[in-house]
C-alpha cells in the first residue's frame, strides 16, 4: 500500500472525497440503555448483535461536502494524487476542544489505520492551538466507529437522542490531549 499523506483539504480533493462510500456495514449496534429513579439516572451502553447486516448511511449527505467543506477545519487522507479519506472538526463547539464530526476513509482502505492517521492529525491540529481535549460523535449503529475510538482511549462521556437529521441517536466519547 502507498503511504498516507494528511494534509488540509482543498477544492480540487471534494469531487473525489464526495464520491467515497459513506455508508458502512454492520452487525452490531450499540443499545442506549436508561433508568431513572428520582435523583438518579443511570446509563447503560452495550454492544447488541443483530439478527442480520445492516447497511447504515453517514448522517449527512455525502453530496453536500462541496457547499460545507470550508465552514470548518477538514483534513484530507492522500495516498499519492488521490484523495481517499477524510475528518472534519470543530473548534468552536466547546471550549478548549476539538469536536470531531466525520470521519470517513473509503471502503477498499478501511480497517488500514487511516482513521487512526486522520485521528492523531487532528489531535495535532488541537495540540497546536493550545486545545486540551477531543471530542467525537457517532452514530449509536456505527458500531465500527465506535471500536475505534475506544481502541484509541476514547470514554463514552454521554449521548443525545435523535440528534441527527436522521433521528439517530449521538453517542459521544472524549479524550485529554
Amino acid at each position: 500500500m502507498a503511504e498516507i499523506e494528511i494534509r488540509n483539504t482543498i477544492s480540487t480533493d471534494l469531487a473525489r472525497l464526495s464520491a467515497l462510500d459513506h455508508s458502512i456495514e454492520t452487525d452490531y449496534v450499540w443499545q442506549l440503555d436508561l433508568r431513572r429513579e428520582p435523583g438518579q439516572v443511570e446509563t447503560l451502553l452495550r454492544e447488541v448483535r443483530l439478527p442480520r447486516t445492516i447497511r447504515l448511511e453517514h448522517p449527512r449527505p455525502a453530496r453536500e461536502l462541496p457547499d460545507t467543506w470550508h465552514l470548518r477545519p477538514m483534513l484530507s487522507a492522500m495516498m499519492g494524487m488521490e484523495a481517499v479519506g477524510y475528518i472534519r472538526f470543530s473548534e468552536t463547539m466547546i471550549p478548549h476542544a476539538i469536536w470531531i464530526t466525520d470521519l470517513i476513509v473509503g471502503r477498499p482502505l478501511r480497517k488500514r489505520g487511516i482513521a487512526r492517521q486522520l485521528i492523531a492529525a487532528a489531535e495535532l491540529w488541537a495540540k497546536q492551538r493550545n486545545l486540551r481535549r477531543v471530542m467525537v460523535e457517532v452514530q449509536s449503529k456505527n458500531a465500527p466507529a465506535v471500536r475505534i475510538v475506544q481502541k484509541l482511549g476514547f470514554e463514552f462521556c454521554g449521548y443525545n437522542d435523535q440528534y441527527y437529521v436522521t433521528r439517530d441517536v449521538a453517542l459521544f466519547f472524549s479524550r485529554s490531549l
